[in-house]
């Protein structure tokens, strides 16, 4: 895994990479891993998908059938519900980022069948691009290690557990006044525990990542850091076939 560095330079000038390319953005809870990966869309002109949502969505519909997230004969019914339904306005929901759901979602995304289900869409969202874009990013658990293993760029973002269980409490706390900060972060914990511990999948940095450290960092310099990651790999993928 290797680490970033920030940028000397003000890099938000120069032109976005003509080729279309796939980044992957990975991490867990809060780290700022969502954040990035839509800025660098924005950024670059790429289209943007959170693969978390798609877990969320199908978690929440299990809540909604009064099902058990980590039964498989109760998610079964809510993919299909998901897959059936799927926009990208119902994965931008703010239902799906109730404590709950998020929950709900590390459950079911430890379930092999659902993992499967949704493997094909986030490929898909990958390979087959809006033809006015120049690539794809896509962000999640997996997405360097399983759902996009071959990505041009691939990053995994982190950050001391106390400042994501900080960053999600102040998040949440206008919508659930009943949350502390001492309880977000021990379900995160837990979320955590059960992310990366899992049989399938687990949440963990691809060998080749560039690890991206956020606990002190503004959103601005992350960016930074990200976008000149980016355009240092594909320059020297250019140089390296010419």
């Amino acid at each position: 895994m290797l680490t970033v560095t920030l940028p000397q330079t003000d890099i938000a000038q120069e032109s976005a990479p003509r080729r279309k390319i796939v980044i992957a953005v990975d991490g867990p809870a809060a780290s700022g891993k969502g954040t990035l990966a839509r800025k660098i869309a924005e950024r670059l002109g790429y289209a943007y998908l959170d693969t978390g949502a798609l877990y969320r969505a199908v978690a929440l519909a299990v809540l909604e059938i009064g099902g058990d997230p980590s039964d498989i004969e109760d998610a079964r019914p809510a993919i299909d519900i998901v897959l059936r339904n799927m926009t990208l306005e119902l994965l931008a929901s703010p239902a799906l980022r109730q404590p709950e759901v998020s929950a709900a979602a590390s459950k079911v995304a430890a379930l092999p069948e659902v993992r499967k289900a949704l493997l094909a869409f986030q490929r898909d969202f990958a390979e087959n691009q809006p033809a006015d874009v120049g690539g794809a990013v896509l962000d999640g658990r997996d997405i360097g290690t399983v759902v996009c293993p071959d990505a041009d760029v691939k990053f995994f973002v982190t950050a001391k557990a106390e400042e994501r269980a900080r960053r999600r409490f102040l998040e949440l706390k206008r919508r659930h006044p009943q949350l502390t900060q001492e309880t977000v972060l021990e379900d995160m914990l837990q979320r955590d525990r059960r992310d990366s511990g899992r049989a399938i999948a687990p949440a963990q940095p691809a060998e080749d990542a560039y690890l991206l450290d956020t606990t002190d960092l503004s959103p601005e310099a992350v960016l930074d850091a990200a976008i000149a990651t980016v355009r240092g790999k594909l320059v020297a993928a250019t140089d390296a076939v010419k």
